[in-house]
């Protein structure tokens, strides 16, 4: 990994020297754009209206327009910035682990020590970790002053940036206002199905299955060219049968509940109680590497 930021931790008179790494990263097949009828590769060029050049980036500032004026922020301007020169990660205040909604977290980070002896940094994970406190902090990051918890990951200390909280919507509707009458039956049969689908959260038994599917696709149109059979490659999509029936909501209940109890006495219950069935792999770097090498192969034999 590479660090997309250096600085410190700071609180009181305790400063934390750390590298700052992105915690995530993305999964999904690389696509470009190209041209539908020949392939040819479709580029976007930076041109402007003024003068119709095309200008490299470096050459393009930002600038804000407010209808009548247009203001023209120069890199320069945002570097001098008080903000865009910190280089600490400053604690404004301590909070319990639990009073952060999770609609505020935006991205994540890992934090490194760096410094010579990593006592300071040890020393702030387990304080936090023995108080069960989240540290709300404040930084510069790519140009924009963050809102973050620093928290406790692991072993490592982690920063997730937060959302404003003037980002965040409210959730306003007019539906929700309307009165609902609940039975005490139906809450029942609902609190039986849940109950039928509890289990410990494990991310790896969930797969993104589009991505599996779409480096399936890419893999057989390496192998077998364009016109690839689909129901070959995917299987035989079941055709739903059109005006299903209408059940009520008690019935519906009802028939989950079964379904599910029905599903824990065959083999499935065992699959599912120990940990699910496994999921298919996708083709891998290599796999796909000799797909490529006999699709080449076969080109150049029927070129022969």
């Amino acid at each position: 990994m590479r660090a997309v930021w250096k600085g410190a931790v700071t609180f009181g008179l305790v400063n934390v020297p750390v590298k700052l790494y992105s915690a995530t990263e993305d999964h999904d097949v690389s696509l470009h754009q190209v041209h539908d009828e020949d392939g040819g590769r479709i580029r976007y060029q930076r041109k402007c209206e003024v003068c119709g050049k095309v200008v490299d980036y470096k050459n393009i500032d930002k600038a804000y327009d407010d209808g009548e004026q247009t203001v023209v922020i120069t890199d320069d301007d945002l570097k001098a910035l008080p903000a865009e020169r910190s280089r600490e990660i400053e604690v404004v205040e301590f909070v319990p682990n639990d009073q952060i909604d999770p609609i505020m977290f935006d991205r994540s980070y890992y934090l490194e020590p760096d410094s010579a002896s990593s006592k300071a940094y040890v020393l702030l994970r387990e304080t936090l970790e023995s108080t069960d406190r989240t540290a709300i902090v404040q930084m510069a990051l790519r140009q924009k002053t963050r809102l973050a918890a620093l928290r406790v990951h692991g072993d490592v200390l982690m920063v997730q940036t937060l959302l404003w909280s003037d980002e965040v919507r409210a959730a306003d509707f007019a539906s929700l206002s309307e009165p609902v009458k609940i039975s005490a039956k139906e809450l029942d049969l609902s609190k039986q199905l849940v109950e039928s689908l509890v289990s410990d959260f494990d991310p790896e038994q969930y797969v993104d299955e589009y991505q599996q599917e779409l480096r399936t696709l890419i893999a057989a149109k390496l192998e077998q060219g364009e016109g690839i059979d689909t129901a070959a490659t995917f299987g035989e999509e079941p055709e739903e049968e059109a005006g299903g029936e209408v059940i009520d909501l008690m019935e519906a209940l009802r028939q989950s509940i079964a379904a599910k109890r029905e599903s824990g006495a065959g083999s499935g219950a065992a699959k599912s109680r120990s940990g699910g069935t496994k999921a298919k792999k996708a083709p891998t770097a290599s796999a796909e590497k000799e797909t490529k090498k006999t699709a080449s192969t076969r080109k150049r034999a029927a070129s022969e």
